[in-house]
């Protein structure tokens, strides 16, 4: 029988079942991984690409409920959502794994397993990854054919978007500044576009959702042997671009030892991986975005000067949602027609009294908020009328006179922090924010 060609990621602190799995899978698949410590899910499934993942619901001594699987699923499932986990379950864990199940995990085996029924789980996994990869890619095509930021009744987007079709020609480095929300991503991803490199590479990467021990081997690589994992040479983020456009999110996350390091890179175009002296020519585009005040930021230190200046040779300054009420009209109609072909409601419409609550509502976290409350409406909306589901606005669309946009983050960050009873990667998802910059949030008001 032919290999196929997927990369599997078996996690077990028993070195005897990983072997067994390991020797047996690796006859129908052409790459077969290991690891005895479940800290290192995460790192390994951001540095490789894995189809599908077999995962033991029990790592620590004395634990064994299973509640640990559930918690590294969890996890794998809030990095790489559509990643299929099988898991590997003792007899009297069953109901534990049934409700993995319900949790999104594609399949559970018992050990000690049956060979025949471990490919067949694996090999099922496999087929669902690559379908959910190719539906991800038609999303993405489909979207980016809809850039529904670049319609615009606003006079302040109107400016914005001749701004940037002077400048995507250009190499200019870009600073895009907005609250979360604004629809940075889409604009940078328009100036790729627009710009000679749109047949290149465009890399998103956020910052805020990057581990500060990982920053620097995930931005510049490293070489084999350059710390205790380095198993093999990696290519960094940005070298991987080359040719093409690196969108920096989140700018004012980076720590001070690598603003130095990023302001070498972009003066000299050269770039050299951790625990390598060679430098490696680098031809690549830089946008950069923060809904951080730079300016604060180089006033009390914690960015150099220097580099603020480098990343803004073009600064623009994108509107919140509130001051282009022009425009929610326009978004939530595309936001409403996405939804109805994904969850197959064609007949929901919004009458103008829906969208007269739309636009009186401040809508603190802007595109992104407007867009998770359509979803949210069409989901649980019957087939023939709409009802919007904004539960922060019927609970005080009476009585709100404070309309000051921090008091209003705070209070929406403690309800869904209530409403999902503590766990931060459901809140921050209900909001439309990265875990990293739900956390900030929550410093930030002491909560």
């Amino acid at each position: 029988m032919r290999k196929k060609e997927a990369h599997i990621l078996i996690v077990d602190d028993n070195e005897d079942i990983l072997f067994s799995a390991r020797v047996w899978l690796k006859k129908f698949f052409s790459e077969v991984s290991c690891l005895s410590h479940p800290t290192k899910i995460l790192k390994f499934i951001t540095e490789n690409q894995i189809d599908a993942v077999v995962l033991d619901m029990n790592f620590r001594k004395g634990f064994e409920n299973g509640q640990d699987g559930l918690y590294w699923m969890n996890e794998i499932k809030t990095l790489e959502p559509q990643l299929p986990i099988i898991l590997m379950t003792a007899y009297g864990e069953v109901e534990l794994a049934i409700e993995g199940l319900k949790k999104g995990a594609s399949d559970f085996i018992l050990k000690p397993w049956n060979n025949e029924k471990l490919y067949a789980s694996v090999n099922l996994a496999v087929d669902i990854s690559r379908k959910n990869k190719k539906l991800s890619q038609w999303e993405n095509i489909n979207q980016k054919s809809n850039q529904y930021q670049l319609d615009s009744h606003s006079q302040k987007m109107q400016e914005i978007l001749d701004q940037i079709k002077k400048v995507s020609p250009t190499d200019a480095n870009i600073l895009l500044l907005g609250e979360n929300g604004t629809g940075k991503y889409v604009l940078a991803e328009s100036i790729h576009e627009q710009s000679d490199r749109k047949n290149e590479p465009f890399v998103h990467i956020d910052l805020g959702s990057i581990s500060e021990n990982l920053f620097e081997s995930e931005l510049f690589g490293y070489k084999k042997g350059a710390f205790t994992d380095a198993h093999q040479d990696y290519a960094g983020k940005i070298e991987n671009t080359q040719n093409g456009t690196v969108f920096l999110d989140e700018i004012g996350n980076l720590p001070l030892q690598l603003q130095t390091k990023l302001l070498s890179l972009i003066q000299n175009r050269k770039l050299s991986r951790i625990g390598e002296t060679k430098e490696r020519m680098l031809d690549v585009r830089f946008i950069f975005a923060t809904n951080e005040n730079l300016k604060k930021a180089v006033a009390e230190n914690r960015f150099r000067q220097d580099l603020y200046y480098r990343i803004n040779t073009v600064e623009i300054n994108i509107p919140a949602l509130r001051e282009r009420q022009e425009d929610i009209n326009i978004l939530a109609v595309y936001f409403l027609d996405r939804y109805k072909q994904k969850y197959h409601k064609p007949n929901l419409e919004l009458s103008e009294n829906l969208l007269s609550q739309l636009k009186n509502y401040p809508w603190p976290g802007n595109i992104r908020e407007l867009d998770h409350c359509i979803e949210r409406s069409v989901i649980l909306s019957n087939d023939k009328s709409l009802q919007l589901l904004m539960p922060q606005l019927e609970e005080q669309e009476n009585t709100i006179t404070n309309l000051n946009i921090e008091d209003m983050e705070e209070m929406l960050i403690k309800k869904a922090l209530k409403k999902h009873q503590g766990n931060i990667s459901l809140a921050a998802e209900d909001l439309g924010l990265s875990r990293a910059a739900l956390y900030r949030r929550m410093e930030k008001f002491g909560l």
